[in-house]
């Protein structure tokens, strides 16, 4: 025990003193260049990428690529995991399972009412949030029109990405009270105009925050050399957790709502006046 703790101690003062020795040589950062790094995260001025001939944000490239990690990851489970599920399930199998089943019944309990599609759908979203947001952990660097090496961000970090599955989101939700209720469903879908907007903006500004802060711990000369790390991935992955549920939570409420039958008010029958019947 004694020669364990004495190594736990050595390793750790020599983290600590690689760490300091590192801090203190690091040199610091051009203020111009985090004005510039923050800008760019916002409104994507100087790291368009060219896309078969059109300039697009870094933010497009992501979403691409995380459908095409999706789509690819679906269909080889497809074809070589679910033929070979058997009675007792091994743990892919179980994870498998307990993911759908999750969302099936999230889909249930909020929406008694056409369900099908809606489990199927905030299954899609919610993996789709999580995936694309990990990828920034992954830092895949993309080349620029500029020539310059940009990494790749999470799609929700920019407003076009979040305003895309907001409206998407919306559509499902409209698409649940017309199949129940026809027209009345679209009444009830239209009261709540400003969903759509509501939902991008959240999705847009949680993760364009997490964003902003790392930029901001990496330019910061006391903690630009250990932090980011930790400061990254907590970001990263506490957002990939919250704004999945977030966006599948208010979408299986909200196509609940609109696609819950309507009563049916009994009809009243007026007796006529002046008349009374008396039973002895």
């Amino acid at each position: 025990m004694k020669k364990s703790a004495i190594i736990f101690t050595s390793v750790t003062v020599c983290i600590m003193v690689a760490l300091l020795i590192g801090i203190i040589l690091i040199e610091p950062q051009a203020e111009s260049d985090i004005n510039e790094s923050m800008q760019d995260a916002v409104l994507h001025e100087n790291d368009k990428i060219d896309f078969f001939g059109i300039p697009v944000n870094p933010g497009f490239i992501s979403a691409v690529t995380t459908t095409l990690i999706l789509v690819v990851f679906a269909a080889l489970v497809r074809i070589f995991a679910i033929p070979r599920f058997k009675m007792k399930p091994g743990k892919f199998q179980l994870l498998l399972e307990t993911l759908v089943n999750f969302f099936d019944s999230l889909a249930k309990q909020n929406s008694p009412h056409k369900n099908g599609f809606l489990g199927a759908y905030i299954f899609a979203a919610g993996c789709y949030i999580f995936v694309s947001t990990l990828l920034e952990l992954i830092g895949l660097q993309w080349t620029s029109i500029a020539g310059e090496s940009v990494s790749l961000g999470a799609p929700l970090a920019d407003i076009n990405g979040a305003i895309a599955l907001g409206c998407l989101s919306y559509l499902i939700i409209l698409s649940g009270g017309i199949s129940s209720n026809g027209f009345v469903g679209v009444g009830r879908t239209l009261k709540e105009f400003s969903l759509p907007i509501s939902m991008s903006f959240r999705l847009f500004g949680a993760l364009l925050s997490g964003l902003l802060v790392t930029e901001l711990v990496y330019h910061f000369l006391a903690l630009s050399f250990v932090l980011p790390v930790v400061v990254g991935v907590l970001f990263t992955l506490l957002h990939a957790v919250i704004q999945s549920y977030v966006l599948v939570m208010l979408t299986s409420l909200f196509y609940g709502e609109v696609s819950e039958p309507g009563i049916k008010k009994e009809k009243k029958i007026k007796s006529k006046r002046g008349v009374a019947v008396a039973e002895k």
